[in-house]
């Protein structure tokens, strides 16, 4: 503590203990790392056509450990943050510091590495300070829906078929003359005819809604319409804001750097990953262009699409041609990308054939309108007062798929345009208008406010130091009162008379 002026002004001590916003607070670093990351890029040479691609074998094992690395660092940081969370400060402090130095080792040593693709530590980077900035804005968004990730064995490993076949996609082919029902297919069918069932069928609806958005852009392109559902399926399910925790975004799930390629960038600080049709319109681009460069084969276009374009030319090249179902190729693949191909193929077989497996996918009222907003109201506030009419799930999903630009939880001003089902039309006018349901709608969405920690007025006395306020006071951290006030660190200097606002502070 030190007095500076007559009037007693003190600088803060820092506090005993971390707090998130602290702890995160050292990962401006990966804005470096990354920076660092770009200039080693810049020195390669193109892997997949340049002499590092002839300078011998590439160690696929070696490649596969250090992409490996990003999901077990970006799970290792979202720990961290919930450790914080907590209140348990070694451990979240411990968990996001070796995430920050794996993923930096292992960026650096890909940078180096042969037929590595420093492109995804790159965007597992961006995402990571994506969530940093979120968390000292208090602004995480609660939808935004994380892929999930399951931890049952993989059965679609158990067999891999010996069998080389070249799959023509284009010229009008039928898909169910392409698809070829071996032993990780039939495995992936198992498993979406399981404890996979829900998802398909959720993945049926969500895609209903969001056909008349996605599929012209494959049929324009002469694309199998199931082709189109059993990627989504496999990727978001049909959640249009999906992300998942290496980054991909989107009903198509595209990283940032691969959706600038193909068209998707920021419109007025909008996501295009965000949006149906431009992802579907930058899904048939990106297809046409593996399609192209792969022979028109389907696999190792669907292998590509997750697994990386560089990567499967190289294994192409060097296997002298096999299919993607030979173990030169396939066993070379993270697990991620060998099950993703039989997955995505297993859906579209379904799509094409459910009475012969019993999948009674339901019937759905699809056609769309548009409404004018006769009182503001929020796309949660509209999801409420619509109730469950015709929808086993409610209206929530549907309405953020068809209005992916607009906020869940933001109140949207009358005559605002929203997309909804044209059945919705009439229930909106009798239910969300004038009063009605809308109003117990807008009580339960003013009650989340509730949810937040209660704050009260502290007035500074003499020999106060903010850290002293913070931990007589129970607070969460100095860093997060100092946020609330508008008190700059790393003085965080006070005054007597001050008048302090403390939020979620014990007493």
């Amino acid at each position: 503590m030190a007095e500076t002026r007559p009037d007693r002004v003190y600088i803060a001590r820092q506090p005993l203990q971390p707090s998130v916003s602290s702890i995160i607070m050292k990962l401006p670093c990966l804005a470096l790392i990354t920076a660092a990351l770009l200039a080693a890029c810049a020195q390669l040479p193109d892997l997949s056509t340049g002499p590092a691609a002839r300078n011998g074998p590439t160690d696929e094992a070696a490649i596969n450990a250090l992409y490996a690395t990003i999901d077990a660092s970006v799970r290792s940081y979202q720990d961290g943050l919930e450790a914080a969370a907590k209140g348990r400060w070694d451990s979240a402090h411990k968990l996001i510091e070796e995430a920050v130095e794996s993923l930096a080792v292992a960026g650096s040593q890909c940078a180096e590495t042969p037929g590595c693709e420093p492109q995804r530590f790159m965007s597992a980077y961006s995402n990571l300070l994506t969530q940093r900035s979120s968390v000292l804005t208090g602004a995480m968004e609660e939808f935004v829906e994380v892929e999930k990730s399951y931890d049952e064995e993989s059965i679609v490993l158990a067999e891999i078929p010996s069998a080389t076949r070249s799959v023509n996609l284009l010229n009008g082919q039928d898909l169910r003359e392409i698809i070829e029902l071996n032993g990780p297919v039939n495995a992936a069918m198992h498993d979406w005819l399981t404890w996979m069932r829900p998802n398909l069928i959720d993945a049926w609806e969500n895609y209903q809604y969001l056909r008349h958005l996605m599929w012209p852009e494959y049929e324009q392109a002469g694309l199998p319409e199931a082709l189109l559902f059993g990627i989504m399926a496999k990727e978001s399910g049909g959640r249009v804001h999906s992300v998942s925790r290496a980054g991909a975004a989107g009903p198509l799930q595209f990283m940032p750097h691969t959706g600038r390629r193909f068209g998707l960038d920021r419109d007025d600080g909008f996501d295009q990953r965000f949006d149906p049709a431009l992802a579907s319109r930058a899904s048939v681009a990106y297809l046409n262009e593996r399609f192209q460069a792969l022979n028109d084969n389907l696999e190792l276009a669907l292998a590509a699409y997750n697994g990386g374009e560089n990567r499967i030319q190289r294994l192409v090249r060097q296997s002298s041609g096999a299919s993607f179902w030979d173990a030169e190729i396939r066993a070379q693949l993270p697990r991620e990308t060998q099950d993703y191909v039989p997955y995505v193929l297993a859906a579209a077989w379904l799509f094409l054939h459910p009475q012969e497996y019993g999948v009674e996918f339901p019937e759905i009222r699809a056609e769309a309108t548009t409404v004018a907003l006769a009182e503001p109201a929020t796309l949660g506030e509209l999801a409420i007062c619509l109730g469950q009419h015709d929808s086993r799930n409610g209206w929530f999903r549907t309405l953020r798929n068809l209005n992916p630009r607009q906020e869940p939880f933001d109140r949207l001003d009358a005559g605002t345009r929203l997309v909804m089902p044209a059945q919705l039309e009439s229930i909106y006018q009798a239910r969300c208008v004038e009063g009605g349901q809308l109003s117990v709608a807008a009580v339960l969405h003013e009650s989340r406010d509730d949810r937040r920690p209660p704050s009260r007025i502290y007035t500074v006395r003499s020999g106060d130091t903010l850290s002293t306020i913070v931990s007589r006071n129970g607070c969460p951290s100095v860093q997060t009162v100092a946020s609330e006030n508008n008190i700059r660190p790393p003085s965080f200097m006070i005054r007597p008379g001050q008048q302090l606002k403390l939020t979620g502070c014990r007493s």
